[in-house]
């Protein structure tokens, strides 16, 4: 019997676009010609919540309560106004009903409870064209405020990027689990399964594929197993993602299979293929592929498969399709620029490469398959997606989920974009690495380049070089500079409580970040206190880090997560709610005058880093320093070149003008004839798309004894045709 196979996303994961596992393996298994259907559950269960007749049960369901908070009390006062803008404010955040954002902004519309108390400066935060994105950022405070209503009378697991996530989270016993997998579902559980429920009538399925990408879903992803097990016996269910592929690697609880029939680890194609093979007669269970069953009542964990793992340019683009992709609510949580774009607009999700070119980040799980095997995809094929991905889903933004997209690759898929003449918005996840010269950084803004994402990590050269981050803070800096010099936007991932980092350290580490914000040149950031994991280098050698792993190990559920004394340290915890609120205000332009102790309710040391500390690293930025093999590049206009002659003191003069007319300016640039020949030779060339490097270039003005490449690049009106579009990178 031919499968049938239902891809699902259990609640919940994003609320403006979908997480992109059900739409990979949808797009392979096409390859395969293997017919799917796939589900964002999510989505549809917010909807389902926040509509007038959802909002109508939840009022109901909260008129029993006792004891609610202040809070609480004000919106189920507000019953009537909340159930009176519920569909609108939906409808504005699906950008079909724009114009409500008028009234919105008037804040006389809208009911405010709690979260508006902190409102920040709208003025100051959207400017006053904004009316769109201040309206879009009220009806998120307006959900915010129901979510809270919910989480206290209705589900105290709710919230609108994780379901129970407590349960899943570090959860070496799956005791906690089970035990409320046990009781009766909740309400948003009975929503969940009333929506699942419907999916399987519709579609019938043999196989069922549950993905749990984060602790926030794996509740979700076992009632929702538990339902399909109880009601549809013969249906088999499978379960892997994120969580599987780092959690449950050494999994032991049989009850686990109470569930699920199988649970397939890292890449997905190979293994939910020789799973569909297997169930459709063709292979035997002994020959699968990183999958965990039960034989016997005992777990095994089978991977005999001589099936390959497949690579990227033979796994299919992603497909979109059946995902209810104009439903999606664009929010804006925080009115920061770069750090909205997690939950601001439709995004499709495509990869550059898979795993990490570095891959030594001590950290970091690199000796997981996802992070240690790096394969990179062709720009020609990457563009392709993309261009399908435009025709499938009507939306040109692109998000690529690297690990570390590499600097190489980045250049090609820009150039490829260009070359097409194609629209395409696009940001990524990056290292900061010195390969980002300012030049490379106008490419990608060319391309279509708006934001990047990096781990600065820990701002301290010692504890960097104790990572193996393979940066300075002085690199960073003028990474940075880089990009935001080019018009792209820079968030910056950065972490305390590293293995032996000092009360010093930590502030010190505060200072570097004040002083990026505070020059501009990092936008956005995001605090997260260090967490040891199995699969990291710390975690395998933690005495190398003078740390001891504590508490219980080697549980029967899951195992990542480790618990550890840092003797040397200081205490982490102590510093946390200090560095979130600087980084807040920093993000938000403000706080930059006061004291770094002023963040913090104990007594912290005085940072030993000087004021001008990354203003001095990036004076000491080189940007002409070029090797042989530096490619040559071309981004701006098409120049019309002319020849003209004049006489001075009886001399006749041989010029050439190069007139470039930009988006905003005209431009016109003149050399003498014997160079200008050369610079309209190199520019047609490039034109034409032939390969030039600056060996090529300093060939040719040696052999017609034109001076170096180095004295061209450091004239005064070359430096013009390099800002218009002469690229060296």
């Amino acid at each position: 019997m031919q499968q049938k196979v239902l891809l699902i996303t259990p609640p919940f994961t994003q609320l403006n676009t979908p997480y992109p596992a059900t739409a990979y393996l949808k797009g392979f298994l096409n390859t395969q010609n293997i017919k799917s259907h796939q589900c964002d559950l999510g989505i549809e269960v917010i909807l389902n919540l926040f509509s007038k007749d959802g909002l109508e049960n939840i009022f109901k369901l909260s008129e029993t309560s006792l004891n609610c908070s202040p809070n609480t009390n004000r919106i189920i006062r507000l019953k009537e106004n909340y159930l009176n803008t519920i569909d609108a404010v939906i409808s504005f955040l699906h950008d079909t009903n724009p114009s409500i954002a008028h009234r919105i902004c008037e804040r006389n519309y809208l009911p405010e409870a709690s979260r508006f108390d902190q409102l920040e400066d709208l003025d100051w935060a959207f400017g006053t064209m904004g009316i769109r994105d201040k309206a879009r950022h009220l009806a998120t405070l307006y959900l915010e405020d129901l979510s809270d209503l919910i989480s206290e009378v209705i589900d105290p697991h709710f919230g609108f990027s994780r379901y129970a996530e407590r349960l899943a989270r570090s959860a070496s016993s799956f005791d906690e689990l089970y035990e409320s997998l046990a009781k009766q579902p909740t309400y948003i559980d009975q929503i969940t399964l009333n929506i699942l429920e419907a999916k399987i009538q519709q579609e019938s399925p043999t196989l069922v594929a549950i993905t749990a990408p984060f602790p926030g879903n794996v509740y979700s992803a076992f009632r929702c197993a538990k339902h399909i097990k109880k009601n549809y016996p013969t249906i088999k269910i499978t379960f892997g993602g994120g969580y599987a592929n780092t959690e449950l690697r050494s999994l032991k609880d049989i009850r686990v299979f109470d569930f699920f029939d199988f649970i397939t680890l890292d890449d997905g194609e190979a293994p939910i293929l020789n799973l569909i093979e297997y169930l459709n007669g063709k292979r035997n269970i002994q020959d699968l592929k990183r999958t965990f069953t039960l034989l016997n009542k005992t777990i095994n964990y089978i991977n005999s498969s001589t099936t390959p793992d497949f690579k990227q340019k033979d796994a299919g683009t992603p497909d979109y399709s059946e995902l209810p992709l104009k439903k999606y609510l664009s929010v804006i949580e925080v009115a920061n620029p770069m750090h909205r774009l997690w939950s601001d607009g439709r995004w499709n999700k495509l990869t550059l490469a898979h795993g990490c070119y570095w891959s030594k980040c001590t950290f970091c799980d690199v000796s997981l398959d996802y992070i240690k095997i790096y394969e990179a995809t062709t720009a020609s094929i990457l563009v392709d997606r993309m261009e399908e991905l435009i025709a499938q889903t009507g939306t040109n933004g692109f998000h690529f989920v690297d690990e570390a997209a590499p600097p190489a690759l980045m250049r090609e898929v820009a150039i490829e974009i260009i070359k097409r003449n194609l629209t395409i918005v696009w940001w990524t996840n990056i290292r900061f690495e010195k390969s980002f010269s300012y030049d490379l950084c106008r490419l990608l803004a060319k391309s279509g380049c708006i934001a990047v994402s990096g781990g600065l990590e820990v701002a301290s050269d010692r504890l960097l070089n104790l990572i193996d981050k393979g940066v300075t803070v002085q690199q960073v800096a003028q990474v940075t500079d880089n990009f935001t010099q080019s018009g792209i936007m820079v968030h910056a991932y950065l972490m305390y409580g590293f293995p032996t980092q000092s009360a010093q350290e930590t502030i010190d580490s505060l200072e570097m970040v004040r002083q990026l914000f505070e020059l501009g040149i990092v936008q956005s950031g995001f605090w997260h206190q260090f967490a040891l994991t199995a699969h990291s280098p710390i975690g395998l050698n933690p005495e190398k880090f003078n740390i001891k792993i504590t508490g219980l190990q080697n549980g029967m559920f899951a195992n990542n997560d480790l618990y550890h004394d840092d003797p040397t340290g200081c205490d982490h915890a102590a510093f946390s709610n200090g560095l979130k609120k600087a980084l807040f205000n920093y993000m938000h332009g403000i706080g930059f005058d006061l004291p770094l102790q002023s963040w913090f309710d104990f007594k912290a040391p005085k940072t030993l880093i000087p004021r001008t500390y990354i203003e001095r690293a990036l004076d000491n930025q080189i940007n002409n320093d070029f090797k042989a093999s530096t490619k040559i590049y071309w981004i701006g206009p098409k120049p019309t070149f002319t020849e003209f002659t004049f006489n001075k003191k009886g001399k006749t003069i041989q010029k050439i003008n190069i007139h470039c007319s930009t988006l905003k300016e005209e431009h016109n640039i003149t050399f003498n004839k014997n160079i200008g020949t050369f610079i309209r030779k190199w520019i047609e060339q490039l034109l034409q798309d032939k390969k030039l490097t600056v060996d090529t270039l300093q060939q040719d003005l040696s052999s017609n004894k034109l001076g170096s490449l180095n004295e061209l690049i450091n004239a005064q009106n070359f430096s013009l045709l390099r800002d218009i579009g002469l690229l060296f990178i």
